[in-house]
C-alpha cells in the first residue's frame, strides 16, 4: 500500500500544540513534506525555537507517522521561525523606532533587590542559546548593572549616521546606560531626560533583526516604565518577585501599573524561590516559597518559574558570566532555561492570537 502526503497529514493533526491548544496541521507548520516510496520526510517549524515541548511533538508526530502501513522510514526536522506579536511600533512622529523587532518584553519589579537584572541577563542568554536573536536593552538607568553581569568593558560604537551600534557579548545586542557614564558617576535626571534616553535607546541604536528585544526596567512604576509603554506597543511584561509578602506586595502595584497602561503580562517568576545545601542536598526556603505561584494564580497570570537562591548565580554574575553559560548543567541553569521556555511560549501563544485576530477581522 503506497501512502500519500494527504495521509500523512491526517495522522499528523493528531498531535496537538499544549500550549496553542490546536493541531500542528492547522496551525501550518509542517514544511516540506515529502513522500518517496515510503519514505516520509518533513519540517515542523515551531514558533520559537525555545519552546519547552519540541522534543514531545518530535516523538508524537514519528510515532504517528510510522504506523501508518507502508511507511519504512520517517525524517522530521525540526526548525523555528519566531512570529511577532505586536503591531509595528511607531513613534509619536509616526516613523517606526525598531521595525525589524519582532518581540519586545520588560522585565519588571515593583522593589529593588529581587534580582531583576541577574533574571533578565540569563533569561536572554537562555532564549539566544535556543539560536533566537536576541537584544537586551538595560534600562535601567540609576543603577545599570548589565555591563558587569555580562562582563562588558567595551564601549559602542558609531556609524556614520551616528547612529550606535550595541555592543555584541556571548551572542546577545546589549545597549546600556552603563556604557556612556564613569563608574562612580550618578544619573540625576527629571522625566523628560528620562523619556529621552529611552526614545533613543529605542530609535537610535542599530538593533537590527531581533526575535526577541528582553528590557531591564528600573525598579518601581516610574517614568522610565511610563515612556516605554507610550513610545511602543509591548509583547508582554514578566514581573519579577521575591516570595514573601512584603515584595509581592510591591509586585502587585508593577501588575497594576501595566494594565492601567493596557500593556500585557507575559507571567511572574520567583526569584530566590529556595536554597539547596551543596554538602547534604537539603532545600531551606529562607525567604518562604510559592508565594509568586500563588500571586499569579490569584491575579490570573500564568506562573514562568522559580530560581534558586544560590551562591554561583552571584559569583557568575559578579565575574561578568552568568550561570547559564559558566555552567549550563547546574540545576540553577536548568531553572533559567526553563523559565525562558516558559516565556516563550507565552510570547507565542500571543503571537499565534494576534494571528487568530487578524485572520477574522471582516473588511467592507
Amino acid at each position: 500500500m503506497s501512502v500519500t502526503p494527504d495521509d500523512v497529514l491526517n495522522v499528523l493533526r493528531r498531535v496537538q500544540d499544549p500550549d496553542l491548544h490546536q493541531d500542528i496541521v492547522a496551525l501550518g507548520f509542517i514544511k516540506d513534506l515529502r513522500v518517496e516510496q515510503g519514505r516520509v520526510s518533513f519540517a515542523i517549524q515551531l514558533t520559537t525555537p525555545a519552546c519547552p515541548v519540541k522534543d514531545l511533538m518530535k516523538e508524537q508526530a514519528i510515532t504517528a507517522v510510522r504506523a501508518l502501513p507502508g511507511v519504512t522510514d520517517v525524517d522530521v526536522t525540526m526548525t523555528a521561525q519566531v512570529r511577532t506579536s505586536i503591531p509595528r511600533p511607531q513613534s509619536p512622529s509616526g516613523q517606526s523606532l525598531i521595525p525589524s523587532v519582532k518581540n519586545v518584553v520588560p522585565i519588571a519589579s515593583g522593589k529593588g533587590g529581587v534580582g531583576k537584572s541577574t533574571v533578565s541577563a540569563n533569561l536572554a542568554l537562555a532564549l539566544a542559546a535556543t539560536g533566537a536573536r536576541v537584544g537586551l536593552m538595560d534600562a535601567d538607568v540609576y543603577g545599570p548593572s548589565i555591563p558587569t553581569i555580562l562582563g562588558i568593558t567595551d564601549e559602542p560604537a558609531l556609524t556614520e549616521q551616528r547612529r550606535i551600534i550595541p555592543v555584541e557579548q556571548y551572542g546577545l545586542k546589549v545597549m546600556s546606560m552603563g556604557f556612556l557614564m564613569q563608574p562612580d558617576e550618578a544619573v540625576i535626571w527629571r522625566g523628560p531626560m528620562l523619556h529621552k534616553t529611552i526614545e533613543q535607546f529605542l530609535g537610535t541604536v542599530e538593533w537590527g533583526e531581533l526575535d526577541y528585544l528582553i528590557i531591564d526596567l528600573p525598579p518601581g512604576t516610574g517614568d522610565v516604565q511610563l515612556s516605554l509603554c507610550q513610545m511602543i506597543p509591548i509583547t508582554g511584561a514578566v514581573i519579577v518577585s521575591t516570595p514573601q509578602d512584603v515584595a509581592l506586595n510591591v509586585a502587585q502595584k508593577a501588575v497594576a501599573m501595566f494594565k492601567k497602561l493596557n500593556a500585557p503580562i507575559l507571567g511572574m517568576i520567583e526569584n530566590m524561590s529556595y536554597y539547596v545545601c551543596p554538602h547534604c542536598q537539603q532545600r531551606d526556603e529562607i525567604f518562604g516559597n510559592g508565594g509568586a505561584r500563588a500571586t499569579a494564580q490569584r491575579l490570573g497570570l500564568p506562573f514562568l518559574g522559580e530560581i534558586p537562591l544560590a551562591t554561583p548565580i552571584r559569583q557568575t554574575a559578579d565575574a561578568g558570566k552568568p550561570i547559564v553559560l559558566t555552567d549550563p548543567g547546574s540545576f540553577a541553569a536548568k531553572a533559567f532555561r526553563e523559565a525562558a521556555e516558559q516565556l516563550a511560549a507565552q510570547v507565542s501563544i500571543r503571537g499565534m492570537q494576534s494571528e487568530l485576530v487578524g485572520q477574522t477581522k471582516v473588511t467592507f
